[in-house]
């Protein structure tokens, strides 16, 4: 069983940063692939935004973030953080984190197991 909580959103005007984390319980961190999310307001799906392998080796981004967001982790805290540069409004969400099981580095939402509350990001034009 894998916790996650997310934190660090918030209001910011466009072209501003922010820098969300998420912390999870347990041992087995440090054996899945973590993920960021967001839903953006009005949107049924959840859209993938970043994603890191377990060694935090390999990672993959949506093509609207690129460039703007990085993600990371610190497996000894288990934690992922996701920065994010150069904010647009289009960037308003919810933030989710998630963690999968799977051995590579996966970009939609069914593969991953287990899912933080959310955290909002909201970015002023």
């Amino acid at each position: 069983q894998v916790q996650l909580a997310e934190s660090g959103g918030g209001l910011v005007q466009a072209g501003g940063s922010l820098r969300l984390s998420c912390a999870a319980s347990g041992r087995t961190f440090s054996r899945r692939v973590m993920g960021w999310f967001r839903q953006a307001p009005g949107k049924k799906e959840r859209e993938f935004v970043a994603a890191i392998m377990r060694t935090g080796g390999s990672t993959d981004y949506a093509d609207s973030v690129k460039g703007r967001f990085t993600i990371s982790r610190d497996n000894a805290k288990n934690t992922v953080y996701l920065q994010m540069n150069s904010l647009k409004p289009e960037d308003t969400a919810v933030y989710y984190c998630a963690a999968s099981s799977k051995i590579v580095v996966v970009t939609t939402s069914y593969e991953y197991d287990y899912w933080g509350q959310g955290t909002q990001v909201t970015v002023s034009s």
